[in-house]
C-alpha cells in the first residue's frame, strides 16, 4: 500500500514538472514571465523544478542501490563461460560440421597440442599431410602420439575394399591392405628419426575389429566421421567435438579406447615383422 501511494506521488510530481516547464516556456515566449514576476523570475523558477528533481532523486536511492547491487552481482558472472556450458549441453560438444576432413584445421590443432595426438583409422589417406607436424610435436613438445589402425590382413580390410569398390579403380589405387602398410612405413620413418625418449611417446596399434568411426584427435579437439560406403572417411561430414567430458566427446573417446584395449602393439624397428607375428 505504501509503495503504491509512493509511486503515485512520484508520477504526480514528475507530471507537474513536465507541466510547470512547459507553462514556464510558453508564458515566457508570450511575455507574461516578466509581468507576473519581474526581476529573476526565471532562475527561481529553475531552482525550483532543480529541487524537485534532487528531492525525487533522493526519494529513489534505495531503488538505484538496488540496480548497483543488481549491476555488481551482473559483472562477476562469467558470460563467456556460462555461454559455453550451454552450449556444451545442448550440442554434446560438438562445435561445427565439415563437409570434409579440414586438413590446415587439424594441422593447426597438432601445431598447438601439448598432451597428446590420437588417431584411430582403418588407414591414413592424409598422413602425409601433417606428418612433419607429428614429428615437432613429438619431439620438441613432448606430445604423445598414438596412432590405431586396421591390421593389414584383417578380413575387415577386404569388406572395406568391397565398400569403396566403386570409387577407387584397382588398377590405379591401392587396396586397404597396400594403404596401411604405407602408413606403417611412414610411422617407421617418424620412428627412426627421433631419440629413444620420443619414440617411447610414439604408439601404433593395429586391431582387428570393425571400426564404427574415424577419428583424429588433438588435445581436448575431435574430428569425427564414419565409414560410408563408396567415399572414404576423410571425404565424408565431420563433426568437430571441442572437449573429452561432452557427451560426445565421452562416447567418442570410449570407443578409442575400447579399439585401444582391442589393439596390439606394433614395433616400428621392424614392423613387418611385428604385423606379422601378432594372431588375427
Amino acid at each position: 500500500m505504501g509503495s503504491s501511494i509512493r509511486y503515485r506521488a512520484e508520477r504526480i510530481a514528475l507530471a507537474l514538472m513536465a507541466a510547470a516547464g512547459i507553462a514556464v516556456l510558453l508564458a515566457d515566449l508570450l511575455g507574461w514571465l516578466d509581468k507576473l514576476a519581474p526581476g529573476g523570475a526565471l532562475p527561481k523558477i529553475t531552482l525550483l523544478i532543480l529541487s524537485t528533481v534532487t528531492l525525487f532523486l533522493l526519494l529513489e536511492v534505495d531503488r538505484l542501490k538496488v540496480l548497483d547491487n543488481v549491476n555488481t552481482q551482473l559483472s562477476k558472472l562469467d558470460i563467456d563461460a556460462l555461454a559455453r556450458e550451454l552450449k556444451q549441453e545442448h550440442y554434446g560438444g560438438a562445435v561445427q560440421v565439415h563437409r570434409r576432413f579440414p586438413d590446415e584445421r587439424f594441422t593447426g590443432y597438432v601445431e598447438a597440442a601439448t598432451r597428446e595426438v590420437t588417431i584411430l583409422q582403418t588407414w591414413i589417406p592424409n598422413l602425409h599431410r601433417f606428418d612433419s607436424e607429428l614429428k615437432k610435436a613429438l619431439i620438441d613438445r613432448q606430445v604423445r602420439v598414438r596412432v590405431l589402425l586396421l591390421h593389414p590382413s584383417s578380413p575387415v580390410a577386404r569388406l572395406r575394399d568391397e565398400a569403396l569398390r566403386t570409387v577407387r579403380d584397382p588398377a590405379l589405387d591401392d587396396d586397404v591392405r597396400a594403404s596401411v602398410e604405407r602408413c606403417l612405413s611412414i610411422l617407421e620413418s617418424l620412428h627412426r628419426g627421433a631419440s629413444t625418449a620420443a619414440r617411447s611417446r610414439l604408439q601404433v596399434r593395429v586391431y582387428n575389429s570393425l571400426p564404427s568411426v574415424a577419428v583424429y584427435k588433438a588435445d581436448e579437439r575431435y574430428l569425427v566421421s564414419s565409414f560410408l560406403h563408396g567415399r572414404l572417411a576423410v571425404e565424408s561430414t565431420q563433426v568437430e567435438i571441442d572437449g573429452c567430458n561432452t557427451v560426445m566427446g565421452r562416447e567418442v573417446q570410449h570407443e578409442m579406447d575400447t579399439l585401444w584395449m582391442i589393439g596390439r602393439d606394433v614395433d616400428l624397428g621392424d614392423w613387418r615383422g611385428s604385423v606379422a607375428t601378432i594372431n588375427l
